[in-house]
């Protein structure tokens, strides 16, 4: 894989072990996981040994850290084995970036290193059932006990691997009444115990395995030191740059859809006959194939070039967004291609296409939906004056 190129000869040593694993590991067994809706134990414990839930922490607790670009191609393997895999350590890469850059160091010390082996895997709990994208929305609150703790009270919704996760980064309002709205919210990490309901998975057309849940807050007591950094009001900010984070590892995933199903298009294409000769010698077969090549290729660069500026220490809200948005809607359109190509095949559950034609959806509308990554790439394109090319 010549994309490998860009990174030192240690991270593709890893993104090659990573490789490796989703052939022989996943592979075999996933499609007998996913149509079960069976949680990955086993693959989850190998993904831990692997060192893959300590890809953000720093080696000083525990972590053996990568750069933004072998993130992402990281991601994207795991997500062309299985995209609920990638899922699996999406929101727990973004908490521990989090942080790594706004923590105490009393955070840091209490959760990274458990963090770093997947001893404590975490989630970001953002949405809420009448918020959706509208983060400042919130109706969640957290307010003081008198004690120098919180009392929470409030519900989010969609949250991934919240019933197994040991911390939760939960964005909510310390001060209800703050003008404008975003200086009174805040990040706590909350961990389990009373008060706090996991109440239900979320039924879902793909993303299987692993859950989505609903969480209910009712006075559950979190303690004065759960307050991300120390300081109220900061909580949209550092979401905002988690965020950046975020749709960085949505567009990787969607780049391990997309080419999964490419893979999966280019071996039938050639093994399957029709009119006496191999499929892709169709034109309209054929061009398939070169569409969905060429924009996953260009989604790919799209992907590692907003990777390099985060890497570079830039804000990426924009590009980022851009990621997110093309890679996102390259993934679903050549799923559907592939459909197209397997023929009666692509809608059959013996075949993976069928797979990746409803786990491609999800990274359209998660992380914040295609429609808001618009309006975040037009702001911020106003905001700079233009492209900086």
């Amino acid at each position: 894989m010549r994309t490998l190129d860009i990174l030192s000869e240690d991270e593709r040593c890893i993104v090659r072990t990573v490789h490796d694993f989703v052939d022989e590991d996943v592979k075999p067994v996933v499609r007998e996981l996913e149509h079960r809706d069976t949680y990955p134990e086993a693959l989850i414990e190998r993904m831990k040994q692997l060192g893959v839930f300590g890809l953000a922490v720093p080696e000083e607790y525990g972590g053996t850290p990568v750069s933004v670009p072998c993130y992402v191609l990281i991601t994207e393997e795991l997500a062309r084995g299985w995209m609920s895999l990638a899922g699996a350590m999406g929101g727990h890469t973004v908490v521990a970036k989090l942080l790594v850059q706004f923590g105490t160091e009393e955070q840091r010390r209490r959760y990274l290193p458990r963090m770093a082996t997947g001893e404590v895997r975490a989630t970001m709990a953002l949405t809420e059932p009448g918020g959706g994208s509208d983060l400042q929305a919130l109706r969640t609150v957290a307010r003081k006990d008198g004690g120098g703790g919180y009392v929470v009270n409030g519900s989010k919704t969609w949250i991934t691997n919240s019933r197994r996760s040991g911390l939760i980064a939960l964005l909510c309002k310390t001060d209800p009444d703050a003008e404008p709205a975003h200086k009174g919210i805040s990040i706590l990490l909350v961990e389990h115990g009373p008060g706090l309901t996991v109440s239900r998975d979320l039924p879902t057309l793909g993303y299987k395995g692993v859950e989505s849940c609903e969480l209910s807050f009712d006075d559950h007591r979190a303690p004065g030191d759960a307050l991300l950094g120390g300081v109220e009001g900061e909580g949209f900010a550092q979401t905002m740059k988690g965020l950046e984070t975020g749709r960085l590892q949505v567009a990787a995933r969607a780049l391990g859809v997309g080419r999964a199903a490419l893979e999966d298009s280019l071996a039938y294409a050639r093994e399957r006959e029709s009119f006496g000769k191999p499929i892709w010698q169709h034109q309209s077969v054929g061009n398939y194939l070169a569409d969905m090549a060429t924009s996953l290729t260009a989604a790919r660069q799209l992907t590692l070039f907003a990777a390099r500026e985060a890497e570079a220490g830039r804000r990426v809200d924009m590009e980022a967004g851009m990621a997110k948005l093309f890679a996102s809607e390259t993934a679903m359109q050549i799923a559907l291609n592939a459909v197209r190509i397997h023929g009666g095949h692509g809608y059959s559950t013996e075949f993976d296409v069928e797979r990746y034609f409803r786990d491609a959806p999800l990274m359209i509308v998660g992380e914040g939906t295609n429609e808001i990554q618009r309006n975040v790439i037009a702001r911020q394109l106003v905001r700079r004056g233009g492209l900086d090319v």
